[in-house]
């Protein structure tokens, strides 16, 4: 590292430490969702591999979530793999998948999170699937930070499977279709979303550059804040992190109101 890299380094340190000293916890938002976008591009920029790129992102982490428990979020729901990302090629469709099952395991060993699956089990690969259910029960007694992996997930989908499960749930009861028609709510339909029991995230972010949502949890992100960051997600810097919740709070929340 040169002269002028340690010295922008230390700028950057210094700044994210003042933005970071203004910091007012009581506006922290209590739920944040992050779209990690930018892996391969940042593999291109850099002159590495897909599969690189890919494992750079899952190494930030772990970082990110430590950033989160230092400023009293208490939420994070993290996008790992789409739907659509399934139909990706299988030379980086199967090394992406053992690299997520390593995220997802590495944050149950951790010790410091609370790991829950949002998504669609049945179309990921067994070995998946046995890691989210194994990662869960390990964790389910953690008194830390929720973390939401979504993985297999599309925000249409999730919206379909919540309508499902509660046609089944009112057809295991016995509740006849036309009482069932009735008693549809914004609340009940909430309810069996994959995140039914959790607060709706206060904060979206994505990075990379990109200013759209993809279908990120479109029931749930109805009064959310999005945070565009141009930076590449395995670039992703405290700095960012703290701009972002510095914007977020500097923000009046309306409601519709």
């Amino acid at each position: 590292m040169n002269l002028r890299d340690k010295l922008r380094g230390l700028l950057v340190r210094l700044y994210a430490r003042r933005v970071e000293g203004h910091l007012d916890h009581a506006q922290v938002p209590k739920h944040i969702g992050v779209i990690m976008d930018g892996n391969r591009r940042w593999a291109k920029a850099s002159g590495s591999t897909t599969v690189h790129g890919h494992r750079a992102g899952a190494d930030k982490i772990e970082e990110f979530l430590g950033w989160c428990s230092e400023t009293d979020v208490e939420v994070v729901t993290l996008w790992l793999l789409s739907t659509d990302n399934l139909d990706r090629a299988k030379e980086e469709l199967v090394p992406l998948l053992g690299i997520i099952e390593d995220v997802v395991r590495a944050l149950a060993a951790d010790g410091r999170w609370r790991v829950h699956h949002v998504g669609t089990p049945d179309i990921l690969p067994s070995h998946v699937q046995t890691a989210l259910k194994e990662s869960e029960e390990a964790t389910s007694h953690v008194d830390g930070i929720l973390v939401n992996v979504a993985i297999g997930y599309g925000g249409r989908q999730e919206i379909a499977d919540a309508v499902r499960s509660m046609i089944v749930d009112a057809a295991d009861r016995g509740t006849s279709m036309e009482d069932l028609a009735d008693s549809v709510s914004v609340d009940l339909i909430g309810r069996h979303l994959y995140t039914g029991d959790q607060p709706d995230p206060d904060l979206v972010i994505r990075t990379s550059g990109e200013q759209r949502l993809s279908g990120f949890m479109l029931w749930q992100t109805a009064h959310a804040e999005y945070y565009f960051c141009e930076v590449f997600w395995p670039a992703f810097r405290k700095v960012d992190f703290l701009r972002a919740l510095r914007d977020y709070a500097a923000r009046h929340r309306r409601y519709g109101g």
